[in-house]
């Protein structure tokens, strides 16, 4: 299959414990299922999907400022540097690439500091509480965009 675009989905700090820590907030679903999903929904849609997780704010950071060449799209859950990480949302600025930011939890239903995201003005979007298919609709809007701007010319 000949693949149109590539799109990187950036999972941030704890998200590799999904299916176990607090399951009452996000769900028992890991994150290797949704990577498989996602894996899956790109090649019917001819996007390939690159997955990177880390803890680290400065990794994600290291793999948003790499992205730039060869990849079309950004889907991240930042996690809690959502609310806490300006270093992240100026290597987004800074790329130049789409990017839709997921949660799992609608984070404005949640305590008061999860509120506000400093990821999202930099973002053409964001999806949250739709547990694991927030990374769907992610990548579904992700496409959509691409289409968008292939039609506008």
């Amino acid at each position: 299959m000949d693949l149109k675009y590539t799109i990187l989905v950036i999972h941030g700090p704890n998200l590799n414990t999904l299916g176990s820590r607090e399951p009452g907030v996000y769900g028992r679903e890991t994150m290797e299922s949704i990577n498989s999903r996602i894996k899956e929904l790109g090649e019917k849609n001819r996007a390939g999907v690159k997955f990177f997780q880390s803890n680290s704010e400065g990794e994600i950071i290291d793999c948003i400022q790499q992205s730039v060449s060869g990849t079309d799209g950004i889907i991240i859950n930042p996690g809690a540097y959502t609310h806490t990480s300006i270093a992240i949302r100026d290597a987004i600025a800074g790329c130049a690439l789409p990017v839709v930011e997921v949660h799992l939890s609608n984070i404005h239903k949640r305590e008061e500091f999860r509120n506000h995201s400093f990821i999202a003005p930099v973002c053409i979007g964001q999806i949250c509480g739709f547990g694991g298919f927030s990374y769907d609709a992610g990548l579904i809007a992700l496409l959509n965009h691409f289409k968008s701007a292939e039609q506008q010319g």
